[in-house]
């Protein structure tokens, strides 16, 4: 999406945490129906693998990229007065309706699963939404410290709206902590920041630097 010379921009850290509850439900939900049948192995062993997998994947997934993500913050370039802000509600609803289908068979893969491993793999399922919200918390951080929000264009994200620091993209943009609504907690306690560019002006779905 462009507007006027200018770019849509995603906000990175939404684009990440987007898969966290929907993947943390799924998996906590598999795990309880997953306990019932004893398995081959029976509950008590298949909950312990459940739990090391849980940790492996939440570990995994919040590590991954992590230098691909602190190189492209740190080369961060201000946004354009012309780039468009788009709203975190379209940015999380685009992810959850390209990654609907891997969802579901994720939840289905975790719910065969427990026929030869109790709960495991709904915890393992858990563990990759635990993975996520620690990776976006991660970019949370890097942006208190450096005192910006961080964004990516849209077009290049993945074909399902996610993998904001895939090899497609180039690099981010930055904006001060209030735009986009001051999306997040220590955004909001903080006074507001403007991008060096004219005031915010909010549409139904996007926030524009003009």
């Amino acid at each position: 999406m462009a507007t006027r010379g200018g770019q849509g921009l995603a906000r990175v850290a939404v684009v990440v945490r987007a898969g966290a509850v929907p993947l943390w439900w799924l998996g906590v939900c598999a795990a309880g129906i997953g306990v019932l049948p004893p398995g081959l192995t029976g509950r008590r062993i298949g909950v312990l693998a459940g739990a090391v997998l849980f940790l492996l994947s939440a570990a995994t997934v919040a590590g991954v990229r992590r230098k691909r993500h602190a190189g492209l913050a740190r080369s961060a370039s201000r946004a354009g007065k012309h780039d468009v802000l788009q709203d975190r509600a379209v940015t999380v609803r685009n992810w959850r309706r390209g990654h609907r289908w891997w969802l579901l068979l994720a939840f289905l893969a975790a719910l065969g699963s427990a026929f030869a491993l109790p709960a495991a793999g709904g915890l393992l399922v858990a563990g990759t939404g635990a993975g996520l919200w620690l990776r976006a918390t991660r970019l949370g951080r890097l942006e208190r410290r450096d005192d910006q929000l961080l964004w990516v264009r849209v077009d290049w994200l993945d074909g399902r709206a996610g993998n904001p620091a895939g090899t497609r993209v180039k690099g981010y943009r930055s904006t001060g902590t209030g735009a986009g609504g001051a999306p997040t907690r220590w955004a909001r306690a903080r006074p507001r920041q403007g991008l060096g560019a004219p005031a915010l002006t909010p549409t139904a779905t996007t926030r524009s630097t003009k």
